[in-house]
């Protein structure tokens, strides 16, 4: 039996990264992790696997834990991600985001690690055109996060075409969930997520929940929004690593094909929980669509890639029995 690569995950002490660093382990891969800690938690590393604490701008560190460990493919998560922060302090999102993935894309270089899976973000579309949003709609990114993201995606274009860099870049809307085995889920602070929020609501741990917004055209009048499970995401990162010698150059949404409102998510919370969730109407957000859901016909039919665990009470109840876990730590 031939091994499998040996993988380095950038930010895979944080939310997305730590869930496909346990189903690349599952799957047979070797696995490195490299984490500077910042936003990232290293209890979400399992034991044996080899941390390495560094800034992914360290292009020295990063060389020498890919000579030792014999990586192959990186799959790079690491990135600041909240678009208001990104608006208010562009620095932080430039430099984190666009220089270090250059320092980044430098070390795999130097070393010929070739393969490169980049967790990108549907932020680059902007406000679509059309709805559900498809990867030839138009790039047109509104928040510095979104610009960044895109910003990436260019510089891997040209790493492919000078160098031969083989890389897919995946662009979602909204990670949920946590892992059904146990033990592992979000923990961000702040936490901005609808779904966590509304689980903590109802845990009394936090006030009432927010609703931007009830007059929107939609079926209840408030936001839909797209919400993949973060296990679903964690398996289409690893078919677009198993995919690279057939597609060198990809680009991919990740979407369940359809939204869930906030108000749906609420009342989905509310059955899992069996408690009442409370919540505050709250005037529009700025710059806020009505409806933001992301067509994954691509990488279904290019890659064989479904959701498993698509149904939003599913997603809930992972995120129930992740902060009842958070409690006991």
């Amino acid at each position: 039996m031939v091994a499998k690569a040996t993988v380095l995950v950038t930010g895979g002490a944080g939310y997305i990264g730590s869930h496909t660093v346990r189903q690349l382990i599952r799957q047979g891969y070797g696995v490195v992790v490299c984490d500077d800690l910042s936003r990232g938690h290293r209890w979400a590393v399992p034991d044996g696997i080899p941390l390495i604490v560094a800034d992914i701008a360290d292009t020295t560190a990063l060389v020498q834990a890919m000579q030792l460990h014999g990586v192959d493919a990186v799959m790079h998560f690491a990135a600041v991600s909240q678009v208001g922060e990104s608006m208010s302090d562009p620095r932080l999102y430039y430099s984190n985001n666009v220089a270090g993935t250059v320092h980044l894309l430098n070390a795999c270089m130097e070393t010929n690690v070739r393969r490169f899976v980049y967790s990108s973000s549907a932020a680059v579309y902007g406000e679509p055109d059309k709805v559900p949003v498809d990867e030839d709609s138009t790039l047109k990114p509104t928040s510095v996060y979104g610009r960044t993201k895109l910003m990436v995606e260019k510089m891997l274009h040209d790493y492919a075409t000078a160098y031969g860099l083989q890389y897919a870049a995946l662009r979602y809307f909204n990670a949920a969930g946590a892992d059904p085995a146990g033990g592992l889920g979000e923990d961000h602070q702040p936490e901005t997520h609808l779904i966590p929020i509304a689980v903590q609501a109802a845990l009394g741990r936090r006030g009432a929940v927010q609703v931007f917004g009830t007059d929107y055209p939609t079926a209840d009048g408030t936001c839909i929004r797209d919400y993949v499970h973060v296990c679903d995401l964690a398996d289409a990162h690893i078919l677009a690593l198993e995919s690279l010698a057939s597609c060198p150059e990809a680009a991919y949404n990740l979407g369940n094909g359809s939204g869930f409102s906030v108000r749906e998510v609420l009342g989905s919370v509310e059955r899992v929980t069996g408690r009442k969730v409370p919540s505050v109407v709250a005037a529009r957000r700025p710059g806020d669509p009505a409806v933001l859901v992301a067509s994954s016909d691509r990488i279904r039919r290019t890659l064989g890639w479904k959701p498993v665990l698509a149904d939003l009470d599913v997603m809930v109840e992972t995120v129930w029995q992740w902060e009842q876990h958070k409690l006991a730590l």
